[in-house]
């Protein structure tokens, strides 16, 4: 039987390919979010950080919480 995870965060890479931003723009958008935790979630583990999809897919369609 096969175990298929799904995850529920997105990686910085990954905010940065569906924006289609510079990486260093990718950063500073997750630091300054992670910093208000507006208008998206961000999350710092360690020296990482990670975007929950759900409020972030939200965010970018528009979609209000």
């Amino acid at each position: 039987m096969e175990n298929k995870t799904v995850k529920k965060v997105y990686e910085v890479e990954e905010i940065q390919n569906i924006l289609g931003i510079s990486r260093s723009a990718a950063y500073e958008l997750i630091r300054e979010t992670y910093k208000m935790q507006h208008p998206f979630k961000v999350l710092k583990i360690g020296n990482l950080y990670r975007v929950p999809k759900v409020p972030f897919d939200n965010w970018l369609n528009g979609e209000t919480e």
